[in-house]
């Protein structure tokens, strides 16, 4: 018996600490300030004057050199030194769109010029691989080689080498996204800087027009890539949501019509995803798409956009836990969404975001979802985003923070080359590719650096977490798992400290 009320002791107290961590505010500006931090962390290239996170150097600095490109800059994609082009775009289209819907937000933290900063980097390095209308270079590095190594980026004596499609190995999929990228960013500086947000566009009209005409999965004419990043959805998804930004940034009917022409055979209104990735793009697509319905001058095309909407809100319905059967996404105990074992943060990140947008433009327009499971407002949506957002931030089981270097509980081993090793600006000497495994990466202890703002892989299925460096499938993190949240954490900020509105 004593046993017993001991077990009822300690569960009741299990309990209360993670019902105190779910219900404390939590310092959201300070949220993202850390994550636009990360991307500094993830810079290839030349670093310049003002960059902050002082543990790293220049690097890659003679990437393209073999084949007489400059592609120098760009960004790390998570813990090892390959450029993966897709992964990449995808991170800067959700940077962009995140400045797009919350760019207010962002100023009334002080951030957006971090935020352009963070866009450009990327934006420029596209600038430099869209080497001719029809030519984009994909990749530079070899995740094989890549992986037998582990240096700082400082060190880097793995290949270089550099992967291109063009007509004769085309890559639609990676033209698009890249594309969607750029015509995104050029939205956003549209104000601040309008010659480049001209030739950003510019470059996106080539890159969907090259992507459109030369048809292909890039994984297909960059064989590299195939176990890493493969285009397992096709590149049908990139193509319409590259035509849907470029429409959003032109407003050119053309783009548009491509959306509502293309949306049965491309599987815009077929497909109904549960889930919203750097290879998936069907959900953004399709919420982006129900938007269009806002407006008077889209109601000739009400019965596809409609049907785009079905398939947007069948996502929103899965997150949700209130659609029929099967096709709800899987919850942790503890109610976080759990979508697949590697990674899984990445999905929660996109998911917030996605429901967040949706739930703003129910509240815009006065309307509801009619899920399976019954009808659903926008404060639902908003409030279970939240609860996703709070779960990353310390509201879990664990009260362990999954962004690095916030809060007093988050992950010290994280699975990164740079992190794990001393700082090149405090020790210069050259550490070799299997040094770096037996000295640096075996090491028991917290890296010696934080990799701050970075969101890692995360819990498993059942809320449990090894912060261990070698465990790669919950402590590695990646670009695009922090991107969505950069407008999230600037919304929720403003919700909970709002401007004061003097009174006369």
């Amino acid at each position: 018996m004593k046993r017993f009320l001991h077990h009822c002791a300690v569960l009741l107290s299990l309990s209360a600490i993670f019902a105190s961590s779910s219900s404390r505010a939590f310092d959201y500006a300070d949220a993202l300030s850390k994550s636009l931090l990360y991307f500094e962390a993830q810079r290839s290239g030349r670093l310049p004057y003002n960059q902050r996170v002082t543990w790293r150097d220049h690097s890659g600095l003679t990437d393209g050199l073999e084949e007489g490109v400059d592609l120098v800059g760009g960004y790390y994609d998570a813990g090892d030194h390959v450029k993966f082009g897709l992964p990449m775009a995808f991170t800067v289209t959700m940077l962009s769109w995140s400045v797009i819907e919350y760019g207010e937000e962002i100023s009334y933290i002080g951030e957006m010029e971090h935020a352009f900063e963070a866009i450009k980097w990327g934006t420029d390095y596209f600038i430099k691989a869209h080497t001719s209308p029809n030519v984009l270079w994909a990749e530079v590095g070899d995740g094989d080689t890549d992986h037998y190594c582990w240096q700082r980026p400082e060190d880097m004596t793995t290949s270089r080498r550099a992967f291109k499609i063009d007509e004769n190995n085309p890559g639609s999929d990676l033209a698009g996204e890249t594309a969607a990228a750029m015509a995104a960013a050029s939205i956003v500086f549209r104000k601040n800087n309008p010659h480049y947000s001209h030739l950003l566009l510019h470059h996106a009209q080539q890159l969907f027009e090259f992507g459109e005409k030369y048809r292909g999965k890039y994984d297909e004419s960059v064989g590299v890539v195939k176990n890493y990043y493969a285009s397992v959805s096709g590149y049908e998804d990139e193509l319409l949501w590259a035509a849907l930004w470029l429409y959003k940034a032109t407003d050119n009917e053309d783009y548009l019509e491509y959306v509502i022409n293309k949306a049965n055979s491309f599987g815009g209104i077929g497909w109904a995803i549960t889930e919203f990735s750097w290879d998936v793009k069907f959900a953004g697509l399709q919420i982006i798409a129900s938007k269009l319905l806002q407006d008077e001058k889209h109601k000739k095309h009400s019965h596809i956009l409609e049907q785009y909407r079905s398939k947007a809100e069948h996502y929103i319905c899965s997150c949700l836990n209130k659609n029929n059967g099967s096709t709800n996404v899987e919850r942790t105990p503890a109610g976080l969404l759990y979508v697949r074992q590697w990674n899984n943060m990445q999905y929660v990140s996109t998911a917030a975001f996605l429901l967040t947008i949706y739930s703003d433009f129910l509240k815009k327009s006065d309307q509801k979802i009619s899920c399976h499971g019954g009808i659903v407002e926008h404060e639902e949506l908003f409030d279970f985003a939240k609860s996703q957002v709070d779960y990353i931030l310390g509201s879990n089981p664990r009260n362990m923070s999954y962004l690095v270097g916030f809060g007093p509980n988050y992950p010290k081993r994280v699975h990164h080359r740079g992190a794990s090793i001393v700082s090149y600006r405090e020790n210069k000497g050259f550490i070799g590719c299997t040094q770096g495994y037996d000295y640096w990466y075996s090491r028991n202890g917290p890296n010696p650096n934080v990799l701050v703002g970075a969101i890692v892989g995360g819990p498993d299925n059942q809320d449990d977490f090894d912060d261990n460096r070698a465990n790669y499938v919950q402590t590695e993190a990646c670009t695009y798992n922090t991107a969505p949240l950069v407008g999230i954490f600037a919304k929720l900020n403003f919700l909970n400290n709002p401007p004061l509105v003097a009174s006369f």
